[in-house]
């Protein structure tokens, strides 16, 4: 292999870009003193070249070789002081993959090698390591330009009859025999027909994806046996991970999002920019702490070896530098442009947001998103929260993000669990916590309702299990949630008692009501349409196997079809998917408030009773309901949390209007019913109905 001479090529675009004669490589590191490029054999084992970039514009280092072909493997080596104490960690015998590299050849390995510091040091990472960790770190790879064309893109909606569905990109797919075993637990996997075919049954209109930026196994777990599921480790926002990749590599990731966008279906992705896989102090060195640690990390302003851990994952970064600021930034168009992706769910959303002086959601990282022409567009979500001081920020995101709303998830768990005082919370949160979201314009839609997420107990599992279950984590079970609001319904674990066992049938069917018929958006955990359960593990990141994956062969279908007809349900009246908050303002239609709150008798609520526990709500469409919306729906759902049979007074139907029962958790094989010719109905214990005014047409 030779090589041209090296010319000084252009700063403007970051990374390795092939023109169609040769490639430009550009690299930002404000500290460095020198970059080197590296060049690979084929097969990624012998180094072939080392050449020093020529050029450096402010921060920017960069070069062009003539005559480079695309598939060139390559990385970096930084030279620099190698000074802990003032933040600085250049080692120039460690390989760096290139931060903006939109492929990598090869796998990560788990070697001291990976270590800037000597490990059998006494000075531990104050130390020097000279190893080579090149034979250990996968090779950036110069891609074709051809793979990441503008993609065809989504509608970048908001809309009020979205539900979304949280998948693993594998464990979705991997036991489910209807795919076809080539794509099983792959991208394509994903949008496989049968697949297709399930998630527009049950009405979803997002697919929102476990993190799938390239990442790395935590060595701890590799050391163990084990690997990282989830994939919130990242450390290449620009690559797919390679592990879900099928017969057609990456450009089956592209042809997955084309496949969901054909039948209507968004795409989302959990993206994690808050921390990488370099972990703390003692983490490897592997791309931006190589590069420039100082820059890229948040670092303890009295003692910079050490790192700010405001994500709890070892270190924090820095999103406010600019050159930081603007890798995120230029990832996240390429998703969008490039990939076709809908929009993003941000882990710890809090951390992005943190300024010198801490939280701001005027900060620079929401004024770049929220002026920005691309990204303006798209679906933003955030994890309103992260472990740093103040990190709890629910509600307080910038109006054109909707937030993962935990306290409806904790709040409807108690209700169903029977717990003192649930009955006046979930008022609220069964409106849309407009006490969180009605201000500065948002929206109902605003509140990301769910159940279950991948971080918990499963929704089957919620009624399974009393408490935790994680000890094939090999961390002596004290890993995960311990405040999981969950109950067991008599017996922990499995069970052959019929009672039990249709206890918590009905128990999962009631929450899974009272999620599609709340205002805001739903979220369902993918496998609670079936009772997924992972026998008790509520922290099943570390489980790439059966316990992680989705259990097709035990699926409920008979919760599923149930699924279906909630989601169904909510889709046809919009008066349980209002995009404006409910205050009880009258409405146009009938001059009746738009929400009323009554006891089973029809009187109004005591809200202050300790002992309330059951609850009607009559919703009907706000003024301002969209004009294609049936403006005159009306919807009565009764919340009876008793253990007795309730007779529930109806409210009264005017011009000769007529109620339906539409739903009933004690009968969900129930899609219809004859209208309700008396004023009083009787109600079941421990269950939700919702009844309709005049059934409308297609549904009798």
């Amino acid at each position: 292999m030779t090589f041209q001479q090296i010319r000084g090529g252009t700063d403007r675009k970051l990374g390795a870009h092939h023109d169609g004669s040769g490639v430009n490589f550009a690299v930002f590191s404000e500290n460095a003193t020198k970059i080197e490029l590296c060049l690979f054999s084929p097969d990624g084992v012998s180094e072939k070249a080392r050449i020093a970039l020529p050029e450096r514009t402010g921060p920017v280092w960069h070069g062009y070789m003539p005559d480079l072909p695309i598939g060139t493997l390559y990385g970096y080596r930084a030279h620099g002081n190698y000074a802990p104490e003032r933040g600085h960690r250049f080692n120039p015998n460690k390989l760096l993959i290139d931060p903006y590299t939109r492929e990598l050849s090869g796998e990560w390995g788990s070697d001291p090698a990976q270590l800037g510091y000597d490990i059998t040091s006494s000075a531990e990472d104050t130390s020097f390591d000279t190893r080579d960790s090149a034979p250990f770190v996968p090779k950036s790879v110069v891609s074709d330009p051809a793979l990441f064309v503008r993609s065809q893109q989504g509608q970048h909606t908001r809309t009020d009859r979205d539900l979304i569905y949280e998948a693993h990109a594998k464990g979705a797919t991997q036991l489910n025999i209807d795919v076809p075993e080539a794509v099983r637990g792959t991208y394509e996997g994903l949008a496989s027909d049968p697949m297709l075919a399930h998630f527009n049954n049950l009405g979803v209109q997002s697919v929102e994806l476990l993190p799938v930026h390239s990442f790395v196994d935590d060595k701890f777990l590799v050391e163990r046996g084990m690997r990282n599921y989830w994939g919130y480790n990242s450390i290449g926002f620009f690559a797919a991970e390679p592990r879900y990749f099928g017969p057609n590599g990456i450009q089956g990731f592209r042809q997955m999002v084309d496949r969901m966008h054909a039948t209507g279906i968004e795409v989302i992705l959990d993206v994690v920019y808050n921390h990488t896989a370099e972990g703390d102090h003692r983490g490897p060195t592997l791309c931006y702490r190589g590069l420039d640690n100082a820059s890229y990390y948040r670092l303890n302003a009295n003692q910079p070896r050490y790192y700010v851990n405001d994500t709890g994952c070892g270190n924090t970064m820095n999103i406010a530098h600019p050159y930081v600021l603007r890798m995120v930034m230029d990832s996240l168009r390429f998703w969008v442009e490039s990939m076709g992706v809908d929009g993003f769910r941000f882990d710890l959303a809090t951390t992005m947001g943190r300024e010198a002086h801490g939280f701001d959601a005027s900060g620079g990282f929401f004024d770049a998103l929220r002026q920005d022409p691309v990204l303006s567009q798209v679906r933003m979500i955030a994890e309103p929260w992260d472990i740093g001081p103040g990190g709890y920020r629910l509600g307080e995101f910038p109006p054109e993000f909707s937030e993962w709303n935990d306290s409806y998830r904790d709040t409807v768990r108690r209700y169903w669990r029977g717990d003192a005082h649930s009955a006046q919370e979930i008022a609220a949160r069964l409106l849309g916590s407009a006490d969180k979201f009605d201000h500065s314009g948002r929206r109902s839609w605003t509140s990301i309702n769910f159940l279950a997420s991948h971080d918990g107990f499963t929704l089957a599992d919620i009624t399974r299990y009393s408490r935790r279950h994680n000890e094939a984590n090999t961390e002596n079970n004290r890993d995960g949630h311990h405040s999981n609001f969950s109950d067991n319904c008599g017996v922990e674990g499995d069970t052959d008692d019929p009672q039990i066992g249709a206890l918590r049938a009905q128990r999962q069917r009631n929450m899974l009501a009272t999620l599609f018929l709340s205002q805001g958006t739903p979220m369902l955990l993918g496998g609670d349409e079936f009772a997924n359960s992972q026998q008790g593990n509520n922290n099943a990141y570390c489980q790439d196997n059966a316990t992680g994956w989705l259990n097709w062969d035990q699926a409920d279908s008979d919760l599923q079809q149930f699924v279906s007809h909630l989601s169904a349900f909510r889709q046809l009246h919009p008066a349980v998917r209002q995009t404006r908050f409910l205050h009880g303002a009258v409405s146009a239609s009938d001059g009746q408030p738009d929400v009323h709150w009554t006891d089973f008798n029809g009187q109004p609520l005591h809200w202050r009773d300790p002992r309330l526990a059951n609850l009607c709500l009559t919703l009907r469409c706000s003024g301002e309901a969209p004009a294609h919306d049936r403006n005159d729906d009306v919807v009565f759902v009764v919340f009876n949390r008793s253990e007795e049979h309730s007779s529930v007074q109806l409210p009264k139907a005017s011009n000769g209007r007529a109620w339906f029962r539409a739903i009933d958790t004690n009968q969900p094989e129930i899609t219809t019913s004859p209208k309700c010719m008396a004023d009083k109905v009787d109600i079941a214990p421990q269950s939700v109905v919702a009844f309709v005014l005049d059934m409308p047409k297609g549904t009798e």
